[in-house]
């Protein structure tokens, strides 16, 4: 190949002749996706502020946007493709099939999406709830497609994986408008049980954290033991997002007022008794 063959097939000639050729598909690419990236900032600002003016549902406002988003981000995808050139009805059929072998190397993730679906189908628990899941309490922070975020009283952020939040159990602390407490407490046997319970509705009945509806409060025998009797105390909550600290507070209030009222409040003992062990000699 003469040096004059060389230069026409890759001299300078040929790379202009490839950049006056892709240069606009390239430049009319990227003009794409700059527009449809901005499009999908714009239309989540609109939704946002939408959703604040009309007071929407947060659960249902975060997903919302994230479908929004997601579905203008793949159309500026396909639509910088085609101004590439690329045959997008063929990369279409292809991400089937890619889909498809992904899929299997990827079923954990798209477990925890379809998971995140029924989750924001089903809504056992919106954006702001406090609830319990697989052992963690916490207020949702936030829901995303692959896990449920939590925010811990002490501060940390747990996020869970949305197969275990969709196969296990949930408890909602603010599900319903009323939440009641059950607080435990063990007094002597030989107490008098009227007397004790007189003292603890007595510590709640002029509480304003505390409703007779649907239940005014109650103290019940839960357990008569060898060496104690178990009662409970229940009470119903006004505000039930404040059941940690209620709690924390009532329980204290109630270890003070039956410690004025010298209520023997015993706890569990062993008693070694000293054995004497004697011995024949044949």
């Amino acid at each position: 190949m003469t040096t004059a063959e060389i230069n026409e097939a890759i001299g300078p000639q040929f790379w202009l002749g490839l950049a006056a050729q892709w240069v606009p598909s390239m430049l009319a690419a990227v003009a794409a996706a700059v527009v449809f990236f901005l499009l999908a900032r714009g239309v989540r600002r609109v939704l946002v502020a939408f959703f604040q003016r009309t007071e929407f549902d947060p659960t249902l406002a975060a997903f919302v946007e994230t479908a929004t988003q997601t579905t203008i981000g793949a159309v500026g995808l396909l639509v910088a493709l085609d101004q590439l050139g690329v045959d997008t009805t063929s990369v279409l059929a292809s991400l089937g099939v890619v889909g498809l072998t992904l899929g299997f190397a990827a079923q954990d993730t798209l477990s925890n999406v379809i998971s995140g679906l029924f989750i924001f189908w089903d809504r056992p628990f919106v954006i702001g709830d406090l609830v319990e899941i697989d052992g963690e309490y916490g207020r949702v922070e936030t829901i995303t497609l692959r896990s449920t975020r939590l925010v811990t009283p002490d501060g940390k952020m747990i996020a869970l994986p949305n197969t275990l939040v969709a196969k296990g159990k949930v408890a909602s602390y603010t599900n319903f408008p009323k939440l009641r407490l059950d607080i435990n407490v063990t007094v002597g046997v030989e107490e008098n049980i009227a007397r004790v319970r007189s003292l603890l509705l007595d510590l709640v009945r002029d509480d304003p954290s505390f409703s007779d509806d649907p239940a005014p409060p109650v103290v019940i025998v839960t357990a008569l033991n060898d060496y104690n009797v178990a009662l409970q105390l229940r009470v119903w909550l006004i505000e039930e997002s404040t059941h940690i600290g209620q709690r924390a507070r009532l329980r204290e209030a109630i270890f003070d007022t039956l410690t004025e009222a010298k209520v023997d409040m015993p706890f569990e003992t062993l008693r070694l008794a000293p054995v004497q062990v004697t011995t024949s000699s044949s």
